[in-house]
């Protein structure tokens, strides 16, 4: 809102700036529009403004590309961004500086918080309930051994033992990397600056989280669906 305000305090001193100079109103108001157009040029991009095209486009550019959420926060506190905020005056450079510490110290809550649900999830729903469906599909192999000869149950039993090996990796990535993840957070809790802690989060413990969740996804789509203790996707959209 006061990037917003600023422009158009700034568009309408140029226009009048025209207009006192006997520039008539509306050719005035089309004149500055024009050039805003104009600068406005390299930021201006017509298509998906969510996709990797625009990424690469804007790179081609020369636009900041930061995707970090903690350093984008440094953007408050640019020369140009306290100025703004405080000829307007909404905000000091103390206030600015306050409010991006209380961003920092959010940001790092909140991935904090995803963090512990996640390893909770796991821990306690996900992987028992991954390694239960895993000893019924191995009770299966075995009791097929005992009733076909073995070629055949060896042949009958191929996609058992495909699933069975898979659920293994998933769990088992799974439960390295909560345990790599808790480590991390660790470490990055004795960090005192909020700033750098909050980019510590973003760049050790965000990218697990994704990590985890890919493998936690894979088994949703193997375990029994009477089994899994958790909303689906699919009931998530459409059923709970």
């Amino acid at each position: 809102n006061t990037a917003v305000a600023e422009q158009l305090t700034e568009f309408k001193k140029e226009v009048d700036e025209r207009i006192e100079k006997g520039e008539p109103k509306i050719s005035a108001i089309i004149q500055v529009i024009r050039k805003y157009i104009k600068i406005s040029k390299p930021i201006r991009f017509d298509g998906n403004g969510y996709s990797d095209e625009w990424k690469e486009e804007a790179a081609r550019r020369g636009l900041d590309c930061e995707t970090s959420c903690p350093v984008i926060f440094d953007q408050y506190l640019t020369e140009d961004s306290v100025r703004m905020f405080e000829s307007a005056g909404v905000m000091t450079r103390k206030e600015l500086e306050a409010r991006n510490e209380v961003k920092w110290e959010t940001y790092t809550k909140k991935i904090q918080i995803e963090a512990r649900v996640l390893g909770d999830l796991v821990m306690n729903h996900v992987v028992p309930v991954a390694i239960e469906y895993q000893s019924k599909l191995i009770d299966n192999v075995y009791k097929m051994k005992q009733i076909f000869p073995t070629e055949e149950a060896e042949k009958l039993s191929a996609e058992n033992m495909a699933i069975i090996r898979k659920i293994a990796e998933h769990t088992s990535y799974i439960k390295e990397h909560v345990d790599t993840m808790v480590e991390a957070r660790k470490v990055a809790n004795k960090i005192v600056d909020e700033r750098a802690k909050a980019i510590e989060y973003h760049d050790k413990i965000t990218p697990m989280l994704e990590q985890i969740r890919y493998h936690i996804d894979k088994l949703e789509l193997i375990v029994d669906d009477q089994m899994w203790t958790l909303p689906k996707y699919r009931e998530l959209l459409f059923i709970r």
